[in-house]
């Protein structure tokens, strides 16, 4: 019987929660399309660019990643390479140089 009812007490929270929840959601007063209610807060820049919310991205940090992929494909190449001459793998690309 306590089992049945703490059942029923869970499901019926769970139900409550579950109706509550969308109600706190932003009421869509002021949206642009439905589902598109961001707004951005007061003294927000239209233009981002040159405002103290510019990111300034280094470009040597944005391409360490592309030159860390050319870098695997060399070995790549090189392991290929080697495999093909000598009909073993080595993954190790230091020792291809000694062979």
């Amino acid at each position: 019987m306590r089992m049945t009812l703490a059942a029923a007490a869970i499901a019926a929270g769970t139900l409550v929660a579950g109706t509550a929840l969308p109600a706190l959601a932003y009421d869509g007063t002021k949206c642009k399309a439905a589902g598109d209610c961001w707004e951005p807060k007061p003294g927000f820049p239209d233009k981002i660019a040159g405002t103290k919310y510019d990111p300034k991205h280094d470009p040597k940090e944005l391409n360490k990643q592309a030159d860390s992929i050319k870098a695997m494909e060399e070995r790549n190449r090189k392991r290929v390479e080697a495999f093909k001459r000598t009909g073993r793998f080595e993954y190790d690309v230091t020792k291809l140089a000694s062979q």
